[in-house]
């Protein structure tokens, strides 16, 4: 029997504390002469007083809420009012606009379509109240802070060439933001900004966003990714829309989004920020039981939960908090794992996960058990976590957000595990856990979550309908797309306008027909969706029933890895049948499913019927849709139903190797390096609908009957017009 060993909390406390107090000051001065304050200033309680009685006097005012620098950069704007609340206008990623994934750039692209959006509702820039995704002011305090604790060899973090997650300049370029905001505003003066609590913003976001802060319940909230402000992990209670905090851990160490970055990305050989999906992904191939996985037990040993629901890392196994990427295990972490895949051989072929020989190559097996293990030590402290929530606080209903909320399959075990038989046995009341996730729990979301975090404390009820995902950027005109067909060389035949129903539905007919013969669609229309998950306007369309189409996609359509699931998207009215929705997602019609950010189990006849879209756990992470959603969508589901035999197809996100495509030219750059991609379906904000021919179509052979069949209907559509 071997005895828990570790070392656990910082190495030092008065130093790094009375770094940080210094900071707080001199940062402080430097970033208000910027006119960047933080929320707990004097500035920033003016500024929302004077928010507080504007609407309280019947105006309509706009929020703007940014993230200047770092990881996910994006700006939002929210409408409120007494009589509306909270309206989410829109939420623009950077990245979508630069191709750059998780963009640190300063985010002219997102702040130029949120201006366009303004002028054209005719909003003077007096009704805008600027507001950021984090507060620096406190970030760098708090930063240098946990750099000092395990002082002097943890000084290598200072230097960003080390540690690419912690980068003191994009702070400081941070409190430079209000001048950057006034000039790309078009406003004469300085916008007073105010740097908000990272934490509070995510979870705002997901409370305001969920069915629970429509009632008078107690929620628990919880908010778990690599960093915020001034810790990793923050625990609220949320009732009749008044958040409190709970605990918040005060440490970057003790992170749990920290722990399944670092390891996902050195054992999987994918780069931070890019790792976690992909890791969990592979996980699903992994031994799943506790007792037999080979590296479960030992691997545990680098948590330690705390009667409070506190959850250590144990630094006896890890070197990030000292080293980060360039040295990251210790030696016993080493022992379990073996050696760290170093950041220069990240993304490296022979390097990345494979299992198309699974059964034979037991290295491919051993990458496999890693990951399932670090994934049942992850739900292991989530777990513990919200144990301890349930039993603090009696409380039934849980908001997850944060990086971590994206870990769908830690979500379905909660509500598993949770169930009414734990709360009956263990609380003696009748209930179950409740869960609901926010389609962008990640930092693409804490712009918006600023925005309504500040709305919520100055004045608006915390309630924000999301009445649409499609929020991110603007539909494209006809001309622009066009444009970019012509600018690429590519034919677009013109199809009709989809808002004529006969129009609609032949081309839904059309998109079934040719997916249910194993073709492959991508489909661009409208605005694009927020978040990280493709939902029908930026999608990649292909048929869940034909087994190979998993690896027809990730071959020739997406070039990743073999380990990656495919994902469903499923009509309301089927979604029963194939798959087993949860009660803990009961809620508001199971709307929790209409994001793509849980995961549920197949049914037996979902692994008969449509098994492209069974992960090799049994699991499927869904997108319910419903009539009215998505009109050009749920048409198209319906004729997959009758053409196909299941209303359910496969959708992936309409990109290759690059962030979700924006632009229309950016879609046809899609479909040009997308190999496998028949043809690709544009439909423009006046509703005119073009179909662009991809190279698989062009490489099938001329006589063929796939080929001529699918040519034959494209030439019906035009020629109908």
């Amino acid at each position: 029997m071997t005895n828990t060993f570790g070392s656990f909390g910082p190495r030092h406390t008065r130093l790094p504390k009375l770094v940080q107090r210094v900071t707080d000051i001199c940062f402080g001065a430097i970033a208000a002469h910027h006119q960047f304050y933080s929320m707990g200033s004097k500035v920033a309680k003016h500024v929302g007083e004077t928010f507080r009685k504007r609407l309280q006097a019947g105006e309509t005012l706009y929020v703007i809420g940014i993230t200047p620098m770092g990881h996910n950069t994006g700006v939002a704007v929210v409408s409120v009012s007494n009589a509306g609340g909270i309206e989410v206008l829109c939420n623009n990623e950077e990245e979508r606009f630069t191709g750059e994934k998780h963009t640190n750039k300063f985010p002219h692209e997102s702040l130029r379509e949120a201006r366009e959006l303004l002028q054209a509702r005719g909003i003077p820039a007096e009704q805008v109240f600027t507001v950021g995704g984090w507060d620096y002011v406190s970030a760098l305090g708090f930063d240098l802070r946990v750099i000092f604790e395990h002082a002097p060899r943890s000084l290598t973090l200072l230097n960003p060439k080390h540690d690419p997650t912690f980068n003191p300049t994009h702070l400081v370029r941070g409190i430079k933001a209000p001048s950057n905001i006034s000039r790309a505003l078009g406003s004469s003066q300085r916008l007073p900004f105010i740097g908000m609590h990272h934490h509070k913003n995510h979870a705002y976001l997901g409370y305001s966003l969920s069915p629970f802060s429509e009632t008078d319940d107690d929620v628990m909230i919880t908010v778990l990714d690599g960093t915020g402000d001034n810790g990793a992990i923050s625990l609220y209670h949320a009732k009749a829309g008044e958040l409190r905090c709970l605990r918040q851990n005060e440490s970057t160490t003790d992170s749990l989004g920290y722990l399944y970055g670092y390891i996902s990305s050195t054992q999987g050989g994918w780069s931070f920020l890019s790792s976690e999906g992909r890791y969990m992904g592979a996980a699903a191939w992994g031994n799943s039981c506790r007792v037999t996985n080979p590296y479960y037990k030992r691997l545990r040993q680098i948590l330690y939960f705390g009667a409070g629901g506190e959850v250590h890392v144990n630094r006896a196994m890890i070197n990030w908090h000292i080293k980060s990427h360039t040295d990251p295990y210790g030696q016993s972490l080493t022992d379990i794992l073996g050696p760290a895949i170093t950041p220069e051989k990240t993304w490296n072929p022979d390097r990345v996960l494979s299992v198309e020989d699974i059964e034979h190559s037991p290295i491919t097996q051993d990458r496999v058990d890693k990951a399932q293990a670090l994934q049942l030590v992850f739900e292991d402290g989530l777990f513990h976590i919200v144990e301890h929530l349930i039993r603090k606080t009696g409380a039934s209903k849980l908001v997850l957000t944060g990086g971590t909320a994206l870990n769908c399959v830690a979500t379905m075990r909660l509500t598993e595990h949770f169930n009414r038989d734990y709360f009956r046995r263990y609380l003696n009341k009748d209930a179950t856990l409740e869960v609901w996730v926010p389609p962008i729990p990640n930092d693409a979301g804490v712009a918006l979550g600023a925005a309504i975090h500040f709305a919520a404390e100055n004045g608006a009820r915390p309630r924000s309908r999301l009445e649409t995902p499609y929020i991110c950027g603007r539909a494209a005109l006809t001309a622009e797309i066009r444009e970019a067909c012509a600018q690429a060389g590519v034919k677009a035949d013109y199809i009709g306008n989809i808002k004529q129903k006969p129009v609609l539905m032949q081309l839904a007919e059309f998109m079934a027909d040719i997916v249910s013969q194993d073709g492959v669609v991508g489909l661009y229309q409208g605005a694009a969706e927020t978040g990280p998950r493709a939902l029908g306007n930026r999608s990649i369309l292909a048929n869940p029933r034909n087994v190979k189409t998993l690896e027809n996609l990730n071959d020739k359509v997406k070039f990743r890895e073999r380990v990656r699931p495919l994902a469903p998207m499923v009509t309301r009215e089927q979604a029963d049948k194939y798959f087993e929705l949860s009660e803990g997602c009961s809620a508001r019609d199971f709307e929790a499913y209409n994001y793509m950010v849980l995961t549920t189990r197949a049914k037996p006849v979902a692994k008969r019927e449509i098994p492209a879209v069974v992960h090799a756990d049994g699991t499927s992470r869904i997108q319910i849709v419903r009539r009215g959603d998505n009109e050009l969508v749920y048409e198209y589901l319906t004729a997959m139903g009758r053409l196909n035999g299941a209303e359910v197809s496969v959708n992936t996100s309409l990109n290759v190797g690059s962030p979700i495509a924006q632009t229309a030219a950016q879609a046809v750059e899609t479909l040009r390096r997308a190999k496998g991609m028949d043809y690709l379906v544009m439909v423009s904000k006046e509703g005119d609908a073009f179909c662009v021919p991809g190279a698989a179509r062009k490489g099938r052979t001329a006589g063929s009957h796939d080929a001529s069949r699918r040519d034959d209907r494209v030439e019906v559509l035009t020629k109908e017009r």
